[in-house]
């Protein structure tokens, strides 16, 4: 997520769905920089200890150490464990000799504070084994979505932006949603979409299209020659697929191709393949881009070569200040308790009727997350994307 504005702690202060609980954990055990997982198990062997001094000899507690371990095993890593269990043998010991006209001691309460300290160190090494392989495939994730979603840098290609992907799946970092700026020769080029489907197969198709995109945005001067390549892409994507035998075979995919010419700065050029139609956002309003001309991405060979129309870029006048707004089908897809979608015009209309800095790209995308959560409850039924733009 990036922007270029004051606005940016503001975007990153929200909740990102998907973040892992495991960092927050840590976090919340650290002082200063410092582990502090140590201190519950240890206050709980002092509190055993004296709550046993106090309560005389009617009611014996001591053996209650046998928790110690086991709550260092949840929190501590191995070595502090293993540290934990010799420590609640050694306190079972010293009660023995510093009160020995209290306290008689039994071979089975050691017997079963030793093995529970044993059983609780090889606990805690499968869950840290466990941690350590969670955290390595949440490193793999993160390589991959920026491969797929780069960072990009505020002002990027003259063009002031922010950005919101939601996975639907929250243990997920990346999925069929794609977005990305590319400046070129001629202009700078945006391109949003969203490939068919889940999993790994919409990954590796969102992949090849902005490969794709990321070369052709940069040296071809025509948008349509990018729409026509990203097309031929999607098929080529495919056709190797169904070699492959796999069953993902029929994947496409909608997408917005935008385009701001140096030559042309008071318009964006708009090839919509069968995507929701972007808004444009402004102080004067909001008002809708033109709708999907063009097939989406993969499915061109189903349109029959007599009545196939060649692809066309239409070019629309911006006013001053004015944002576009460009999502997914996450957005204008979720639903409420009672099944009503989520009024995004609305929302982005009543939104800049009260406050019309919410034109700004930042403020705008934050508008557009609250609102889509708050109606669906945080239960994202798609991968949402959420991406304003205009020029600097």
């Amino acid at each position: 997520m990036s922007d270029d504005g004051a606005d940016r702690g503001a975007l990153d202060r929200l909740p990102w769905a998907g973040r892992s609980g495991l960092w927050h954990q840590y976090r919340a055990l650290r002082v200063r920089g410092y582990s502090v997982t140590w201190v519950p198990p240890l206050v709980l062997l002092i509190t055993i200890v004296l709550v046993d001094y106090w309560t005389g000899t009617e009611f014996r507690i001591i053996a209650w150490v046998v928790l110690v371990p086991g709550i260092a095993a949840a929190l501590c890593q191995v070595w502090t464990t293993a540290a934990f269990t010799g420590l609640v043998l050694a306190t079972y010991l010293f009660v023995e000799a510093v009160w020995p006209q209290r306290f008689t001691p039994r071979l089975s309460d050691f017997t079963l504070i030793a093995i529970g300290g044993v059983l609780a160190t090889l606990a805690c090494a499968v869950r840290v084994r466990g941690e350590q392989h969670a955290l390595r495939m949440r490193d793999i994730q993160e390589t991959v979505r920026r491969t797929v979603l780069r960072e990009m840098p505020p002002g990027w290609g003259g063009l002031e932006h922010a950005e919101v992907y939601l996975p639907a799946d929250t243990e997920a970092r990346v999925g069929g949603d794609f977005y990305d700026i590319q400046p070129g020769l001629s202009g700078t080029r945006v391109l949003l979409g969203d490939v068919q489907g889940k999993g790994l197969g919409a990954v590796e198709a969102a992949a090849a299209l902005l490969g794709t995109f990321r070369e052709a945005g940069y040296h071809e001067r025509d948008l349509t020659v990018v729409g026509e390549r990203l097309g031929i892409r999607m098929m080529r994507h495919r056709g190797r697929v169904q070699e492959l035998g796999r069953e993902d075979d029929d994947r496409f995919a909608t997408a917005v191709l935008l385009a701001f010419p140096d030559d042309d700065p008071g318009a964006v050029h708009v090839i919509n393949f069968g995507h929701e139609p972007p808004l444009l956002v402004g102080p004067g309003g909001v008002r809708t881009l033109c709708p999907g001309g063009a097939l989406p991405l993969g499915l061109a060979e189903l349109e029959p070569r007599s009545t196939a129309r060649p692809l066309t870029a239409h070019r629309v006048p911006l006013s001053p200040g004015e944002t576009i707004l460009l999502t997914t089908d996450g957005v204008t897809e979720a639903r409420d308790t009672e099944g009503e979608f989520f009024p995004l015009e609305t929302a982005v209309t009543q939104a800049i009727t009260k406050d019309a800095r919410c034109v700004e790209p930042a403020r705008l995308v934050a508008v557009v997350r609250e609102g889509v959560l708050r109606h669906c409850g945080g239960r994202l039924a798609d991968d949402t994307t959420i991406f304003a733009v205009r020029r600097v």
